[in-house]
C-alpha cells in the first residue's frame, strides 16, 4: 500500500531543511510509494547526457531531483505562511484541506469512490 504524502501536485511548498533551505516551489511530481516530491528549481542535479545517434546533441543538463516528503511544508496560499494541514468534513460530506495557522480551506478533496 502506498504512503499518505501530505502535499499533493500543484502545491506550492517551503522547504524545511538541505541545500535548498528556505526556497519555495511548485510541486511537480509526487512519488507516493517512495514518499518522495518533485520541487520546482529545488534540488538541481547535473546529468551527463551521451547522445543517442548521430543527430542527436549530448552534454550536461540542470534537471530538478526528488526530495523527501518530510523535507517540505505546505504555504497556505490565503495567510502565506508555511503550515500544518487539518482535515474537516464539510456539510455535503466532502473533506476539506484546512490551514492550521488561519483555520482557512486549502482546497476540497474529491474522491471518486465517496470514501
Amino acid at each position: 500500500m502506498a504512503n499518505k504524502v501530505h502535499v499533493k501536485k500543484g502545491d506550492t511548498v517551503v522547504v524545511l531543511s538541505g541545500k535548498d533551505r528556505g526556497k519555495e516551489g511548485k510541486v511537480l511530481s509526487v512519488l507516493s510509494d517512495k514518499s518522495m516530491v518533485l520541487v520546482e528549481g529545488v534540488n538541481i542535479a547535473t546529468k551527463h547526457k551521451k547522445p543517442k545517434s548521430a543527430y542527436q546533441q549530448g552534454g550536461i543538463i540542470h534537471q530538478e531531483a526528488h526530495i523527501n516528503s518530510s523535507n517540505v511544508m505546505l504555504k497556505c496560499n490565503k495567510c502565506g505562511k508555511a503550515t500544518k494541514i487539518g482535515k474537516r468534513i464539510l456539510e455535503n460530506g466532502e473533506k476539506a484541506r484546512v490551514c492550521k495557522k488561519c483555520e482557512q480551506d486549502i482546497d476540497i478533496i474529491r474522491y471518486a469512490n465517496n470514501g
